[in-house]
């Protein structure tokens, strides 16, 4: 299985073979290199983000209509890759933001709290089988607490541990500092390894009741 890393190398790659030029000039056979080389990755991201199919089916058809139709005045400041990814969040942003208009900026920094790692509960994995840390439940699990992240956390923890992106790509798509990303990446596995903590935690009660 190739990991993100790898892809994300492949992407590269396949971008770069692509002429910016007949891009840049509306050529249509060159637009779907594009969107063959990156839909993929980018469906997964927003997936992950929306948690819903068919509302990432829409952010991807639309990222892609808003891309064509600004091909033409691409500077060239950031890669054709990022470019993309900037246009895919924003748009599942406003869809989030529409729904539910308490969704935190990506502007905004998240508070700080200085006791926020001493207050949490963290239980030591080692003793679970493997099997448990790989089960179905277990993925399942992680799948609905990323979920339950503030969105801009969520956002960071997808791009830059789901997706393999670089915190320089992910700062240069969500427009933020990389030190922004870096906190926010922080606080996501912290918060995560709590909530992991606990489900663990409770499968290794049944693993020592068992013994």
């Amino acid at each position: 299985m190739q990991t993100n890393r790898e892809l994300n190398l492949m992407i590269n790659n396949n971008i770069d073979s692509i002429s910016l030029e007949a891009l840049k000039t509306g050529d249509h056979y060159a637009f779907a290199q594009l969107v063959d080389a990156t839909s993929g990755k980018i469906y997964h991201m927003v997936f992950q983000m929306l948690g819903n199919a068919q509302d990432a089916e829409d952010v991807l058809q639309e990222t892609y209509v808003k891309a064509f139709r600004s091909l033409a005045d691409f500077e060239g400041r950031s890669s054709l890759k990022t470019w993309l990814y900037r246009i895919a969040v924003n748009e599942a942003l406003m869809l989030m933001r529409r729904r539910n208009p308490r969704v935190v900026s990506m502007d905004e920094t998240p508070a700080t709290d200085d006791n926020e790692v001493d207050t949490m509960e963290i239980v030591d994995w080692c003793c679970l089988p493997e099997g448990e840390l790989l089960s179905e439940e277990a993925r399942r699990f992680l799948e609905r607490v990323v979920q339950q992240l503030p969105e801009n956390l969520r956002v960071v923890f997808i791009m830059r541990d789901l997706e393999g992106l670089s915190v320089a790509e992910t700062a240069e798509a969500l427009g933020i500092s990389e030190g922004n990303v870096k906190t926010r990446l922080l606080r996501a596995r912290l918060r995560l390894r709590q909530d992991l903590s606990f489900y663990f935690g409770s499968r290794l009660q049944q693993e020592d009741l068992r013994r």
